[in-house]
């Protein structure tokens, strides 16, 4: 079980480059579990694991069981507020990645760590739950629902802040995060966030009243995660 994990932060990326760039890894990780499948039990060779840091420009991207529908701008109109859109492989449904907003795709073998898909989602929610708390802002989970949100035990004042959705194969896994820090959160009025239209988005900036450094609170993120997968950076 190798836990030595490569943090990757790739700043300000265009989407499809990003995502170009995480398949290239997921299946370098692939290739090699493959090849251990035809060797002995001492000549196998350890897997890698990634966590992927970014940023990008205003995109939505829609998840293979999404529903279409809940873009709610035509995508001859995109261009007016120069954001792009993706039908992608990942799980869950219609969400934004824009400045200001972490973008963390773990692209590890979960064998590394644990077999669970159940857990490994959970793990991602405790982390971002985690660095919520350290700036006082009181984060975690609505029972159904994948995500963190901010008061997530007061009736009609749940609001999300941070998405979820993964992409899993032979337990590796891509795909990931999104934390909205200083988010525009204009641009979220054009979809149906993650399909559910009762509930809001919050930001950090937002509830705390004012701009966040955005490496401070990347920092504390990666630290979370490292505590919470027990990581060991290389």
């Amino acid at each position: 079980m190798n836990k030595r994990t490569k943090f990757i932060n790739l700043g300000s990326i265009d989407y499809k480059e990003a995502w170009d760039y995480q398949g290239d890894l997921f299946n370098s990780i692939l290739a090699i579990k493959s090849e251990n499948r035809q060797l002995p039990d001492d000549k196998q060779k350890p897997t890698d694991n990634y966590l992927i840091f970014c940023e990008h420009p205003h995109v939505y991207t829609l998840g293979k069981s999404g529903n279409q529908n809940n873009l709610l701008i035509k995508e001859d109109e995109l261009n007016s507020i120069s954001a792009t859109y993706y039908h992608i492989n990942r799980g869950g449904d219609i969400t934004y990645h824009g400045p200001g907003q972490i973008v963390g795709y773990p692209i590890i073998d979960m064998e590394n760590f644990f077999t669970d898909i159940h857990l490994y989602m959970r793990t991602l929610e405790e982390s971002v739950i985690q660095t919520l708390n350290e700036y006082g802002i009181h984060a975690g989970r609505i029972p159904g629902l994948t995500g963190v949100w901010v008061a997530p035990d007061k009736p009609g004042q749940a609001r999300k802040i941070c998405a979820l959705g993964v992409k899993t194969s032979r337990w590796v896994t891509m795909h990931g995060f999104a934390l909205n820090v200083n988010t525009d959160l204009r641009y979220f009025d054009r979809i149906i966030p993650c399909g559910i239209s009762d509930k809001a988005v919050t930001s950090m900036s937002k509830e705390l009243g004012h701009p966040q450094d955005m490496n401070e609170v990347q920092q504390v993120l990666k630290d979370k995660l490292a505590q919470q997968f027990g990581f060991e950076w290389v």
